[in-house]
């Protein structure tokens, strides 16, 4: 039996500039942090040598060509294992359509636990870079390259996106009094509903590629993650909650389906009732909104923001590990 445990991500800006139709002509950066909330990956040898996969639903079939999740079928492929496996995986957050990255973090640390399953050790580059592969090159998914790095890497990072397709992973070396006030200031919101991220994805690739003013837009959400990063350093919680507030405005631009009435009435509440700034999670079109304010202001956001669930999102170091290792011997 091998599990990993890997993080789930809050992007805060520079998203959109991850995706190749971007970061190939102009270059990437984003901001971003892994969470203390996971998805765990559980494989086992399998005595009937065929293959089970567990997740929302249940699978059994013969040969991993058969296996209908699409991640699971290229990874077991990358991995070269064709049968006799079991593979199960849990949540702490819904995995999916949340805005947390939770089909990469599901990515990597299935990679990550097939690789210790064989008895060999993944790097958090190598787990990063064979996610990429596996969700954007095989799996044809219209997404960006962040979600990968966050997971594998964890802490809280300046990611920067290569034209040459390479990746640098930057930590954030700061105060930790610097971190923990800005944590003190989040209040993170389920809007009760999930999506699909490709297809926003799909047009904001297309209109990044088509129109120079959402090139522009994304250029300037690239400025706004390094100012974001300098007034962490600085230690100035009121300035980061601003420069949030500057990305989602020019991020609910790039593309139709990022935000709609309902999602803006809930974000201009929490506005009124003291919000510094704030955004929605991941793509947009539903998930996770987060809200920015100081501590005093969040019993009145929450009372505003009553239909929608306050869920606590603590800050994380950890990226993608082992956490339990007993190989079979059979």
């Amino acid at each position: 039996m091998i599990i990993s445990k890997t993080p789930l991500r809050m992007s805060f800006l520079g998203g959109g500039t991850d995706l190749p139709a971007f970061y190939r002509r102009h270059g990437g950066l984003v901001v971003s942090t892994s969470l203390d909330k996971y998805i765990f990956v559980a494989v086992n040898r399998k005595f009937d040598q065929r293959i089970r996969v567990s997740y929302s639903i249940t699978e059994e079939v013969g040969t991993a060509t058969e296996v209908t999740h699409p991640l699971v079928r290229a990874a077991l492929g990358k991995a070269g294992i064709d049968s006799g496996i079991e593979i199960t995986s849990m949540a702490d957050i819904p995995a999916s359509g949340t805005g947390l990255g939770s089909s990469s973090s599901f990515t990597v640390g299935l990679l990550n636990a097939l690789n210790a399953y064989k008895g060999e050790y993944s790097t958090a580059a190598d787990l990063a870079r064979n996610a990429c592969e596996i969700e954007i090159d095989i799996c044809k998914e219209p997404i960006g390259k962040q979600d990968q790095y966050a997971a594998a890497f964890g802490g809280f990072n300046l990611i920067h996106f290569h034209q040459d397709e390479s990746v640098i992973v930057e930590p954030i070396v700061c105060a930790r009094q610097h971190i923990n006030a800005f944590e003190d200031q989040m209040l993170c919101f389920y809007t009760n509903r999930t999506r699909s991220a490709s297809n926003i994805l799909r047009a904001q690739s297309r209109r990044s590629e088509d129109d120079p003013r959402v090139a522009d837009a994304l250029s300037a959400m690239k400025s706004l993650a390094l100012d974001f990063t300098k007034s962490l350093y600085a230690g100035d919680i009121t300035a980061m909650g601003a420069t949030l507030h500057e990305g989602w405005v020019l991020k609910r631009g790039l593309s139709d389906g990022i935000t709609d009435e309902e999602i803006d009435r809930y974000y201009n509440a929490a506005r009124k009732e003291g919000a510094i700034g704030g955004k929605l999670l991941g793509a947009g079109g539903g998930g996770f909104m987060l809200v920015q304010a100081p501590k005093e202001r969040h019993e009145a956001i929450r009372r505003v923001l009553e239909p929608l669930r306050c869920v606590k999102m603590p800050l994380s170091q950890e990226g993608s590990r082992i956490i339990f290792y007993h190989p079979s011997t059979t």
